[in-house]
């Protein structure tokens, strides 16, 4: 029996360049990390940081605790930025802790080993590292270690599913996630072998068949809410559906959203409205009010 060709087998190079590079989509990308700035440089200096705590022995494995004002242990929220495994910082999303802290959430901005130097099957493990010292640190800074959830964005919204389907209980490790938000992301990698991406990430068939996180099941029963911008490539839409559909086949309900305007960079701007639906989203998973 044959199989069904994939969604992008009839495409043209350019046009699956277009459907599968954010970058390519979006030429003047940059535009709204610098529109994005001033809240940025507002929370890095004005928010209490513990900054480039370790995880691990690589120098990507660091990250940055924001801590929640309060006597109790505050929830906690981590977050992976995109870069397509390959570029960002930490230090570029302070405006995510801008907007959480505000509302007694701990939020914790990490940094994860990139592309090239690293592999794929690397960056995902050293995400998995950085949940893993938030679950068993993150009370020595304040937090709820009970109450931990995650956003990602792009190739952070990979990171998170990777969270998600990690075996957590096979280490001894209980439930850590109370719910990921992921936005506009990639969760099958191979398209990207053929797109420009690839002359850094070094795909190879082997690598995406580990990394494909539609194919592999949920090990957490965390409430999962997807989001995608209307004014993204179709395509890059349709994974968001498509690992909606995988976690409905494995018994999670994810919420799907997908907001209408909002391209695969502003949609980062959706952290800095008192009101959004993806905020909302972030604190209801945290357990408090917006």
């Amino acid at each position: 029996m044959s199989s069904i060709p994939p969604i992008w087998s009839s495409l043209t190079p350019e046009e699956h360049e277009f459907q599968y590079n954010p970058q390519a989509a979006v030429p003047d990308y940059q535009d709204y990390r610098v529109a994005r700035e001033p809240a940025n440089a507002a929370a890095l200096g004005g928010l209490a940081r513990h900054a480039d705590i370790a995880y691990g022995d690589h120098p990507l494995r660091t990250l940055d605790i924001y801590p929640a004002a309060g006597g109790a242990p505050a929830p906690v929220h981590v977050f992976l930025h995109g870069g397509y495994w390959r570029a960002q910082d930490k230090a570029n999303f302070a405006f995510v802790a801008g907007a959480l802290v505000p509302h007694g959430v701990t939020t914790v901005v990490a940094n994860y080993e990139l592309c090239p130097a690293a592999t794929l099957d690397e960056v995902a493990a050293s995400a998995i590292a950085a949940m893993r010292w938030v679950v068993g640190n993150i009370a020595d800074h304040g937090g709820d270690p009970g109450r931990i959830s995650l956003s990602g964005h792009s190739a952070g919204a990979h990171l998170g599913a990777e969270i998600v389907a990690h075996d957590w209980a096979g280490e001894g490790i209980s439930a850590p996630l109370a719910g990921a938000t992921l936005i506009s992301g990639i969760f099958d990698p191979t398209p990207t072998m053929a797109t420009s991406v690839n002359a850094d990430l070094h795909l190879t068939e082997a690598i995406v068949a580990r990394r494909n996180v539609e194919v592999r099941p949920p090990a957490l029963a965390s409430a999962v809410a997807l989001f995608a911008g209307g004014r993204e490539p179709w395509q890059w839409i349709d994974q968001t559906y498509r690992y909606a559909h995988h976690l409905h086949r494995h018994g999670l309900d994810p919420a799907v959203h997908v907001l209408p305007g909002r391209n695969h960079f502003d949609i980062l701007d959706e952290y800095l409205l008192p009101q959004s639906l993806l905020l909302s989203t972030i604190l209801g998973h945290a357990g408090v009010g917006a």
